[in-house]
């Protein structure tokens, strides 16, 4: 999965993606611990794409909180004024 991928997923996509990806972590894990895991290597690319989406999906957090302080709209230590600086 790759970073370009995961960007044009929607906020719910994201989400479900989340869900489904952690589970498949676990099931894989599951399946190492008692050796019946076939691809040794898909633990570590599950863990790569967890890791992924959890970047994109924090990306957007930060993007959403800052989108209101970019629009012009006065922050609450603009609004207070200099009451800091004496």
């Amino acid at each position: 999965m790759k970073p370009k991928e995961i960007r044009e997923y929607t906020q719910p996509e994201l989400e479900r993606r989340l869900s489904e990806v952690g589970r498949e972590l676990f099931d894989a894990r599951l399946e190492a611990a008692t050796g019946q895991l076939g691809h040794t290597h898909k633990v570590r690319a599950l863990r790569r794409d967890l890791a992924r989406l959890e970047t994109i999906s924090r990306e957007r957090e930060i993007a959403a909180a800052t989108a209101p302080a970019a629009s012009g709209a006065p922050t609450t230590a603009a609004a207070e004024g200099d009451e800091g600086s004496d």
